[in-house]
């Protein structure tokens, strides 16, 4: 292999790189009961039809192998 095209293809896979990692949100990931809840509240400062009320979530319960991970 050539120098230009070792060259070329270490900046396309760099460039590759870059714009995948690139997406996404910044910020922490909301749960499906924040993301309904927020929905809900978006249809109605928009008086759009409500979605249903989302169910809160069931606590989550310790199990013994929990600290392992």
């Amino acid at each position: 292999m050539r120098a230009g095209n070792l060259i070329k293809t270490t900046l396309l896979l760099a460039a590759i790189g870059v714009a995948v990692t690139a997406c996404g949100r910044r910020g922490s990931l909301d749960t499906p009961y924040e993301a309904a809840r927020e929905a809900r509240q978006e249809a109605e400062r928009n008086d759009q039809p409500l979605p249903p009320e989302p169910t809160p979530p069931v606590r989550d319960r310790k199990f013994i192998l929990d600290s392992l991970i």
